[in-house]
């Protein structure tokens, strides 16, 4: 089992076998493929995910304390998060019964704005409750991640070239103008938090829009608070945004809204181009129409 980017589909069914001994797998279905690991469900209940690590040491270890701090989320989270069943650390495996929902980036457009602000108020609460938890109690578990603002500002002007095809006409100069514009001051604590907190994460009932779990905490992390903020409004837009902050801890959110502003806009570039890079128009269509809100001239 090499976990590069490549049918474990195999892999999947071996490692069910020997980890659920009994347990019969009938079906092996691709479910999709991120930046990190590539996750198939196994008998329409099961996920079993490889890492994409290719480093076998840094593999296992990134496994083992992503289930560890599973675990630890949910002791706080006030929505459901994945219980892992079993990992098989070595081959950079994680398997866990899934949670009900669907990722809402699977919804229509339509649907998803609709639900927007309910769902961020959900998760609003959700961040509030991870940027309460001391940071010591988490120490092995996660890493610092909290790059300054230049150095996030620094990259969307080095993809741009990547993506300014898709950019409309009518988008471009206000662009042009956040790249040539200096980042939001730094000035916060930073905090434990999901640090990938866009839609693909997050699960929904289809018919009521309501928050039935959220997945995919290997990216975990120390980070400024601002940066999940910054990821809902980038897929959901400004009323969404407002209704997260307002779950939130009470307390002038005037900076953390602006930095999260700042992180939406640099998140598009970065969706965007992963969208044209891996041929996942889900990624590219909702980039398009964050850019309504985003970048509006």
């Amino acid at each position: 089992m090499e976990s590069q980017s490549r049918d474990h589909a195999e892999d999947a069914r071996d490692a069910v076998a020997e980890q659920l001994p009994g347990y019969r797998v009938d079906t092996v279905t691709p479910l999709g493929e991120g930046q990190d690991n590539i996750a198939y469900e196994v008998n329409g209940e099961l996920i079993v995910r490889f890492s994409k690590e290719p480093d076998p040491a840094r593999r296992a270890a990134l496994v083992e304390r992503e289930a560890r701090l599973l675990a630890a989320v949910a002791r706080f989270s006030p929505v459901p998060v994945p219980e892992p069943r079993f990992t098989v650390a070595e081959h950079g495996c994680l398997a866990y019964f899934k949670l009900p929902g669907r990722p809402l980036l699977g919804l229509p457009m339509s649907e998803r704005l609709a639900h927007g602000p309910s769902v961020a108020a959900t998760l609003g609460g959700l961040l509030a409750a991870a940027h309460a938890v001391p940071v010591d109690r988490l120490a092995g578990l996660v890493e610092v991640d909290d790059p300054p603002p230049s150095e996030w500002l620094d990259e969307a002007a080095e993809s741009y070239p990547t993506i300014s095809g898709e950019i409309p006409a009518a988008h471009r100069q206000s662009v042009q103008a956040f790249l040539d514009t200096p980042p939001p001051d730094g000035g916060y604590t930073p905090v434990f938090s999901h640090n990938d907190l866009g839609i693909e994460h997050v699960l929904v009932d289809p018919a009521t829009g309501a928050v039935t779990g959220v997945i995919d905490w290997s990216d975990a992390a120390i980070v400024d608070p601002a940066y999940d903020f910054g990821l809902l409004y980038r897929d959901l837009g400004p009323t969404a945004l407002d209704a997260a902050l307002g779950g939130y801890r009470p307390g002038d959110v005037t900076a953390l809204r602006e930095r999260a502003v700042f992180y939406g806009r640099c998140g598009l570039f970065e969706d965007l181009a992963y969208g044209l890079e891996t041929g996942q128009d889900a990624y590219v269509g909702k980039s398009r129409t964050a850019m309504e809100w985003l970048f509006h001239s």
